[in-house]
């Protein structure tokens, strides 16, 4: 069955606080709802949902406009296969188009995409939960992390001292059992990192994110020989060489997330060879509208594929206020996947803040 149909639909989403990091703040999410259909009616849905920094909301849409033409008269499996590689086009553009085929195909053959992706993806996937930036109020929020095993932080705003002082204080009211992940955002030099690790060896820490400005594959070998725990790498995906992360290892982990990495095929690939190479793979989202969020708990299901259980940073729904279709439940620190196919959601109607359709002819 040919592709009828590609809509275009630019959202603006409040966030109920600001999202704030060492590499940025925003308080709305902005991006595009993209809508593919076939001749019997099915759609199939994707979120692009571009981050400051990696590619912008014009070229994003202009690259999406542009697929109307590469696109005409194809089956949605040549649609997909003919979507460039993800280095020669806008990450998050390509991300939402190549889901929204993803979701239409899956549909047409009447399986859970992640079960499209991967046939043994696990039933369900456990995830941490996000409690924002680390200050001197994180104690007062920690009754959000009832029923999950991670809590994940962000590092880096403040002087070292201060967040040195403000972990020691959360880990005293931390419930026993609960790890803190940590991400920094690239916030720190050598000695800074050398610093931090050594003050915080002691206490539940699950995982340290991005902990160098300057991110050097010999410069995280030494700190990852230094830390009694993970160091992981997440936008240095898109920044050093992939061979060389994975024929090396500098760390212990990776992050993926699909926005940046363009697209779920892209990132399942990545996270397949780092498994085969001994590194542990988690998923996250870049705090996308609740088709991103569904799109990447597909992924970490298909990459689980009942071998791996890690807590993926995949409940960030609630940042948002508002959102285009609903987002995944967290029951217990997990998401149960379901068997309805697709993705296993459809946008709600009026739920984008414009609306621009390209017909295919």
């Amino acid at each position: 069955m040919h592709l009828q149909e590609l809509h275009i639909q630019p959202y603006c989403l409040p966030l109920r606080q600001t999202w704030c990091s060492a590499s940025g703040n925003f308080s709305v999410r902005r991006g595009f709802l993209v809508t593919v259909a076939d001749g019997d009616g099915r759609r199939g849905y994707g979120d692009c949902a571009p981050l400051a920094g990696t590619e912008d909301e014009a070229t994003a849409e202009d690259w999406l406009h542009g697929q109307k033409t590469a696109l005409a008269g194809l089956r949605p499996a040549a649609a997909l296969n003919r979507l460039p590689a993800p280095e020669h086009c806008p990450p998050a553009a390509r991300c939402g188009l190549e889901t929204a085929l993803l979701d239409l195909i899956s549909r047409q053959h009447q399986l859970p995409l992640c079960r499209w992706l991967e046939a043994n993806a696990s039933a369900s996937v456990k995830v941490n939960v996000n409690l924002g930036r680390l200050d001197r109020e994180t104690g007062t929020r920690l009754a959000a992390a009832s029923g999950f095993s991670v809590v994940k932080l962000k590092v880096g705003l403040l002087p070292l001292a201060q967040d040195i002082a403000n972990l020691y204080k959360l880990a005293d009211a931390l419930p026993k059992g609960i790890g803190l992940r940590l991400d920094a955002n690239q916030a720190w030099n050598q000695t800074q990192a050398r610093s931090f690790i050594a003050a915080v060896a002691k206490l539940p820490v699950e995982c340290l994110e991005e902990p160098l400005h300057d991110p050097d594959l010999r410069e995280l070998e030494q700190l990852q020989k230094l830390a009694p725990f993970p160091l992981a790498l997440d936008e240095s995906l898109t920044q050093l060489s992939r061979a060389d992360i994975l024929s090396q290892k500098p760390v212990a982990r990776l992050v993926l997330k699909p926005m940046l990495l363009g697209g779920l095929q892209p990132a399942l690939t990545l996270g397949q060879k780092a498994q085969r190479a001994g590194l542990e793979s988690l998923v996250t989202t870049t705090v996308d509208s609740a088709i991103g969020s569904w799109a990447a708990v597909h992924l970490a299901a298909a990459l689980n594929a009942g071998r791996h259980d890690p807590s993926h940073g995949l409940a960030t729904s609630d940042w948002l206020s508002q959102d285009i279709a609903p987002p995944p439940a967290v029951r217990d620190g997990r998401i149960i996947m379901g068997e309805n196919a697709g993705l296993g959601i459809q946008a709600r109607s009026g739920s984008c803040r414009t609306s621009l359709s390209l017909n295919i002819e």
